[in-house]
């Protein structure tokens, strides 16, 4: 089998189609416990957690986000494809269009957002170009070979939720250069 790959499932997303389910599995962490959902796609053992919950009952301020990574990284997850439903910010962005995020913008609060948040150690976490960009182009090859409209980059805005943004703040969004704005991407 090969290496395990992570999905983590945002809003509208909470199975895997094509995916043959071979075990559901609760992973105790430190941050909480994640239940997933293992299975695979050819040789491919995939590993899916719907960040919402099965039906949607986790509002965006409360997911579990370090629990979730955690989860992922303890049953050997490699890499971790992340979607997340949002709204456009850019014109050119159409409602459906996919966008393969390269920069984001960060306005959530009060929300766990590191794991390293105990004295003792001190890191700091480059941000500068915060995703994996093998992981954005084999993304990129798949969207142009099946023909599906997509943007390679874009800037992710995360707001806190779970309510949505005024006029103003979308004004606002878009003079600091965001695309897209949503509620999950970030942290």
């Amino acid at each position: 089998m090969g290496k395990k790959f992570g999905v983590i499932g945002g809003s509208g997303f909470y199975d895997l189609p094509g995916v043959k389910e071979r075990e559901k599995k609760e992973i105790i962490t430190p941050f909480g416990s994640v239940e997933v959902s293992i299975g695979e796609i050819g040789d491919r053992e995939i590993v899916f957690v719907p960040r919402h919950g099965k039906t949607h009952t986790i509002p965006p301020h409360l997911i579990p986000y370090r629990a979730n990574i955690w989860a992922m990284k303890e049953i050997g997850v490699e890499r971790i494809l992340a979607t997340s439903a949002s709204g456009s910010l850019n014109e050119n962005m159409k409602p459906g269009d996919f966008v393969i995020i390269d920069q984001f913008l960060d306005f959530t609060h009060d929300r766990d957002f590191t794991f390293f948040d105990s004295v003792g150690k001190v890191v700091h976490t480059d941000m500068t170009d915060p995703y994996c960009p093998e992981m954005r182009d084999v993304i990129r090859k798949v969207m142009e070979k099946e023909g599906v409209r997509f943007h390679f980059a874009g800037t992710y805005v995360a707001m806190n939720g779970p309510r949505y943004e005024s006029r103003a703040e979308i004004k606002m969004l878009k003079i600091l250069g965001g695309d897209i704005v949503g509620m999950t991407g970030v942290p």
